[in-house]
């Protein structure tokens, strides 16, 4: 398969880079040859006492899983399932797929990004050549970092063929205190005095009253979810800390098991805005303080607007109606400020030639990224255009 790999770079064809095409409608549209990395599958070596696995980029996200559960272990910052998203199955994505986008899920808010947990990385150049960065260590001395450098690049900069990734200890135990009835600065207050407080909140949340979620919280209620994760005396403990932190701001419920689960993944996998495809979908990420604020003037300019806070206000997803000539990027994006960025993660590839799905670059880092992207692939072959460049 490398050799494959490399005889298509070296022919200097515009390809069309993916894994399993799980997300095929997030960037812009890609016109090449198709090059898939589906095969690329095997998984190298896993060493749950060094919490070090090595991984093609094709390896399925669900056999992953399924892997590290068995050794108690997991992948710390929740990747997100987008398939249903873009009308696909769920189960699809892999290893490769969710590092060349980037995406991390509500446990990013504690565990940090994906680029957090990439170590290493084995990637072809647009110029067929290989390189290698990074190590199987936590830290290491092997040169730049190029593995964060290609995490979240969508392919543009290098051809993935083997990622080394840090794991960690999945939880024993799981519980999510909802504060319910509680919104507007009233709600980010209490997220950010969670956030701050020695409780160790691994996820936090905000979901509001018009926010359909089958059933797995209060209809028309406006809540605040904050998750902790742990061994039982540590999250019972600090349980009981945030309780009291928080008490007299809104009526408390704990959930816990196979419901609180579901809950979260319904939120880390879109699914209230995969359940509606008449719907543009935007992807925000703001200073925490100010999700609120955005969300809320985006939903008074646009009514129809349906969206919720994760990473403690920090993220914002955001379905807008459809049939907006440019999917609301005027409102979205005049409702940032300076310190945010939005991307359309999904709309009609009508709207998507017209409107930049990445947030627009400032003139001098457009013209830092655009020389990385000379110096990596000087041909401009791989996903040429993707990420509007």
């Amino acid at each position: 398969m490398l050799t494959e790999i490399i005889d298509a770079v070296r022919a200097g064809q515009p390809l069309r880079i993916s894994g399993a095409d799980s997300k095929p409608g997030l960037g812009h549209a890609v016109t090449g040859q198709p090059l898939g990395l589906a095969s690329l599958s095997k998984l190298i070596s896993h060493e749950p006492a060094e919490l070090i696995l090595v991984a093609g980029p094709g390896l399925p996200l669900i056999e992953l899983n399924a892997l590290l559960s068995a050794q108690g272990q997991a992948l710390a910052f929740d990747p997100p399932d987008l398939g249903p998203l873009y009308g696909r199955p769920a189960g699809l994505g892999t290893l490769g797929g969710i590092v060349a986008t980037g995406l991390s899920g509500p446990g990013r808010v504690k565990a940090g990004a994906v680029r957090d947990h990439v170590l290493g990385m084995t990637a072809i150049a647009g110029d067929g050549r290989i390189f290698r960065s990074g190590g199987k260590v936590v830290k290491n001395v092997t040169g730049f970092d190029l593995p964060k450098l290609l995490t979240g690049s969508h392919g543009t900069l290098g051809i993935m063929t083997e990622i080394v990734v840090k794991v960690l200890p999945a939880p024993s135990l799981s519980k999510t205190l909802v504060l319910a009835g509680i919104e507007g600065d009233d709600a980010s207050r209490a997220l950010a005095d969670a956030l701050g407080s020695a409780a160790e909140v691994g996820a936090a949340a905000f979901t509001p009253s018009y926010l359909p979620l089958d059933g797995l919280l209060p209809d028309r209620t406006p809540c605040v979810l904050l998750r902790l994760d742990g061994v039982s005396v540590s999250v019972a403990e600090r349980l009981s800390a945030l309780e009291r932190l928080l008490a007299g701001r809104a009526a408390m419920a704990v959930l816990d098991g196979d419901h609180a689960a579901a809950l979260w993944a319904c939120l880390r996998d879109a699914m209230p805005l995969a359940e509606r495809s008449d719907l543009d979908v935007w992807r925000l990420s703001v200073p925490p303080m100010a999700g609120m604020g955005v969300l809320m003037a985006i939903k008074a300019a646009i009514p129809r607007a349906v969206g919720w806070l994760d990473w403690g206000g920090g993220l914002i997803w955001l379905g807008l109606p459809g049939g907006m000539a440019d999917a609301g990027a005027g409102t979205v994006r005049g409702a940032l400020g300076l310190d945010g960025h939005a991307t359309l993660m999904r709309a009609p590839d009508a709207v998507k030639a017209l409107v930049p799905v990445f947030q627009p670059l400032p003139g001098p880092l457009a013209a830092l990224t655009a020389r990385v992207k000379a110096q990596f692939d000087p041909a401009g072959i791989l996903n040429p255009g993707r990420m509007g460049v």
